[in-house]
């Protein structure tokens, strides 16, 4: 099933306007709005698997990509990549989508945007899905992202492209080769002379790395937080750590309404790349028929 590619002007802080891209699934008049919003290099097509099982079952899904990834625009000023901007651009595309409710899928950074808007009086979010992110990030996850994010590196052909997702992102965990491949598609830009970058602009590294690395405390965010959440969390990953995920089942709005749910992905860190059979079932099941 193919996605059907929309985007529309926001107001980015410094520049102007920009184009938010996303890609749909399923009818605009569908009586569930699911968005689904990726980790902090990735972009919205890694839902696609996911998407197409929750479309079939009738439900409209949206996958935006976060300014200065995938189709998105970049940004003029650097310094704009950061959450208050991606909470912004992310109510506007909530208010463009004209659903009075909608249920959220967050895969880390997703997760983060989604959990603040989520605090918030009056939100539309009806249910929440945490892949892999807390209130809580320790100090050594984010050395090692910051490793990665915002490396500029150039590619011969799609099989280099893969080659590198498999070696950076192998705590997604074991994909199947045709996973990989459609990440990889998905990840690669043109970069002139025949070859090929990463689907990104670079510069979103800048607010990343641009102090030490401190460990980042949420706890006041998610207590506000009272819809019907469920954290899905890697066994292994670094980032949502599991003192942090059973902690989060017992504190805060949603968990005195008894409204949290955890379920822990065997063999995988951070963060389920939410393709595999047993975790679509898990989303699908979560987000319930009604």
């Amino acid at each position: 099933m193919q996605p059907r590619l929309c985007d529309f002007p926001v107001l980015a802080p410094h520049g102007g306007f920009i184009r938010l891209a996303w890609a749909e699934w399923g009818p605009p008049d569908a009586p569930r709005s699911v968005v689904c919003v990726h980790g902090l290099s990735r972009n919205g097509r890694d839902f696609d698997r996911l998407a197409e099982v929750l479309a079939a079952d009738g439900r409209r899904i949206v996958a935006p990509d976060i300014p200065g990834r995938g189709r998105s625009a970049w940004l003029a000023d650097p310094a704009d990549y950061g959450y208050p901007f991606y909470v912004a651009v992310m109510a506007a595309l909530l208010a463009r989508l004209g659903a009075e409710t909608v249920d959220w899928i967050g895969t880390s950074m997703g997760g983060l945007i989604g959990m603040l808007l989520a605090a918030q009086p009056g939100t539309p979010i009806r249910r929440l899905a945490l892949n892999d992110i807390g209130p809580f990030i320790p100090k050594a996850a984010l050395e090692r992202i910051g490793t990665y994010v915002g490396a500029d590196p150039r590619f011969d052909d799609l099989a280099g492209v893969e080659a590198y997702l498999r070696r950076v992102h192998a705590p997604f965990g074991p994909l199947a080769d045709d996973e990989w491949r459609h990440l990889a598609v998905h990840s690669a830009a043109p970069a002139g002379n025949g070859r090929l970058r990463l689907h990104y602009d670079p510069a979103i590294a800048r607010p990343f790395i641009a102090q030490p690395p401190t460990d980042v405390d949420l706890w006041p965010v998610w207590d506000l937080v009272a819809c019907l959440v469920l954290i899905v969390r890697g066994a292994e990953s670094d980032l949502l750590l599991g003192d942090t995920a059973r902690a989060m089942t017992g504190r805060g709005v949603a968990a005195a309404k008894g409204a949290v749910r955890l379920a822990e992905i065997a063999g995988v860190g951070h963060a389920p790349a939410l393709m595999a059979r047993d975790q679509i079932a898990l989303i699908r099941d979560f987000l319930g028929t009604g």
